[in-house]
């Protein structure tokens, strides 16, 4: 009786529904266009003029073309290569890091934690970051992707305060058997923050798959180009996708409309699919590193 009297009036649920029924709407239906758009026929996309919602033929005629070789083949290649090395490297640094900084008394301990302190408030502008890796010799190198961001303080100080929260009886009974720091950390530790480190790998992971402006500044081979920096010129700056792009001869390319949303969707696809296996991390993995007790 206490539950029905306390329930919110209809009209209240029923407005609260609609509302988040219209949300809804606006979030799918413009990735539901990106999607039906790459998978019409040259006629549907000329009827529409431009967008299809609903396609009423299937054709994969721009995946085809998209996926033949071309520029865009490679640029996605690309992409994978830098984000798997670039999250395994920044992972791996982030985590030895992080247990240095979370061992009280370390060699080093207060000045590299302001050090990552400063970091996490103050960061470099294009000029100086560029000079320093033209330095460097890594211009049109894919190492000018991965090191400039390889770690990220903001990261450390999660996995730092994580590393914190883990009982201390269970290092102390380690050292007491004879473990050393590293196989605490390989042992213990690492295997108790599967979660956070699944977190952080995200983070990491979408920004290396998303990052375009770094390849803009520092590769000028057209070749070298990730797919994010291709979706940029063919997409957002709207320049036609022709045959020599795309590595296809003696047939018909499919309109440009289709082949652009079809590059929208390949830059999309990896994250949806990683995604939903790391979600339910996210409440273990960070909450519990950033909040005490």
């Amino acid at each position: 009786m206490s539950t029905t009297l306390n329930a919110p009036p209809l009209p209240a649920r029923a407005a609260k529904g609609l509302v988040l029924l219209i949300c809804c709407a606006v979030v799918i239906l413009p990735f539901v266009s990106v999607v039906s758009t790459s998978l019409a026929t040259r006629e549907q996309v000329t009827r529409s003029g431009g967008l299809v919602l609903i396609p009423d033929e299937i054709s994969f005629a721009a995946y085809d073309a998209i996926l033949s070789g071309g520029v865009v083949t490679r640029a996605m290649l690309v992409s994978l290569f830098v984000t798997f090395g670039g999250t395994a490297l920044s992972l791996i640094s982030t985590a030895l890091l992080a247990y240095g900084l979370s061992r009280l008394g370390s060699f080093g301990h207060r000045p590299l934690l302001m050090i990552v302190l400063f970091a996490l408030l103050f960061t470099p502008g294009i000029i100086p970051s560029y000079l320093v890796v033209k330095s460097l010799g890594l211009v049109d190198s894919y190492w000018s992707l991965a090191l400039p961001v390889m770690i990220n303080a903001f990261n450390v100080i999660i996995l730092r305060a994580f590393f914190m929260e883990l009982p201390e009886e269970i290092i102390d009974s380690a050292r007491i058997d004879g473990a050393g720091d590293v196989a605490i950390l390989w042992r213990i530790v690492l295997p108790l923050s599967k979660g956070v480190l699944a977190v952080i790998a995200l983070f990491y992971g979408v920004g290396y798959w998303n990052a375009f402006f770094a390849a803009l500044l520092y590769l000028n081979d057209f070749s070298m180009w990730p797919l994010q920096l291709v979706l940029r010129t063919y997409v957002v700056n709207q320049t036609q996708l022709g045959v020599d792009q795309l590595g296809v001869s003696g047939q018909a390319l499919p309109p440009q409309e289709s082949l652009q949303m079809a590059i929208l969707v390949l830059s999309i696809i990896p994250i949806l699919l990683v995604y939903p296996f790391v979600q339910r991390h996210f409440t273990k993995g960070v909450l519990i590193g950033a909040v005490k007790g």
